[in-house]
């Protein structure tokens, strides 16, 4: 990576098929050798919330990655062979009886770097009857630069993302599994993530259906001043941006929100 911090971002905005882990693992390794055949290649590849199972959720003790060893035996390798920072989407992962919404992120080298459990489960798709939520936040480094992971509904709580960017965060990694009719609260929340904390929002949804839920895509690379670099459409495809890290000081330094806020009054 430069000296500018630049980034070449790869969105994998992946169909997925409920309830079948062996389906989405091919489909997934197919479009992970599609996104790195990419000029220019991307320094980090991002893809959906449970891309392994889907919301199977009455399933999901038997579907789950027991302790996530097949992701992580298939994104570290790839990520090493391929010389690509991944973040992992999100998958179904299996400690001892629980089920938790799982982030894992790896460097360059293969090394996982970061593992985020969602910790705000969304009682519109039952997630709470089913899955434990986690109890750490998503914090890393990418490249020497502090980044940070949220999954899908935990962008509805402004607090958390404001937690990480104070602690540093210039980059948020958002997988998700977000439905219609919401696409406007989609595209108004994380802007406003970016805007807000004046910091880069990379958000990578899944498309296709799952029974009577349809899922819109739309994922985003939004920069600090809110305006969209890509944006997907609702077909599966493999979306590219170029951000510049860097663009993250200058814009904190010429509104200086972070210096400005008052927070013993609020």
């Amino acid at each position: 990576m430069s000296d500018s911090k630049q980034l070449h971002v790869a969105l994998i905005q992946m169909d997925i098929t409920i309830g079948e882990p062996e389906t989405n693992f091919i489909r997934l390794e197919k479009l992970l050798q599609d996104a790195v055949r990419n000029n220019p290649k991307p320094d980090v590849i991002v893809f959906p919330e449970m891309w392994n199972t889907g919301y199977a959720l009455t399933e999901i003790q038997e579907l789950a990655d027991v302790n996530g060893e097949r992701t992580k035996a298939l994104l570290s390798g790839f990520a090493k062979a391929n010389h690509v920072n991944i973040i992992g989407g999100s998958i179904a992962e299996k400690k001892e009886d629980r089920v938790l919404n799982t982030i894992y992120a790896f460097d360059r080298e293969g090394m996982e770097v970061a593992e985020y459990s969602k910790i705000h489960l969304f009682r519109l798709m039952d997630e709470e009857k089913f899955l434990h939520s986690g109890d750490q936040l998503g914090q890393f480094e990418l490249e020497g630069v502090p980044a940070g992971a949220m999954i899908c509904y935990d962008i509805r709580f402004p607090e958390l993302a404001r937690k990480l960017a104070l602690d540093g965060a210039r980059i948020l990694f958002v997988p998700a599994e977000w439905p219609h009719p919401r696409l406007h609260h989609w595209r108004t929340l994380l802007m406003a993530r970016a805007i807000e904390n004046q910091m880069y929002v990379v958000s990578c949804n899944r498309v296709g259906t799952s029974g009577t839920t349809s899922f819109f895509g739309h994922s985003m690379v939004i920069d600090p001043w809110g305006e969209v670099l890509v944006e997907g459409d609702e077909t599966e495809a493999i979306l590219h941006a170029t951000i510049d890290l860097e663009e993250v000081v200058r814009v904190r330094a010429k509104i200086p929100v972070f210096e400005d806020r008052r927070p013993h009054l609020y």
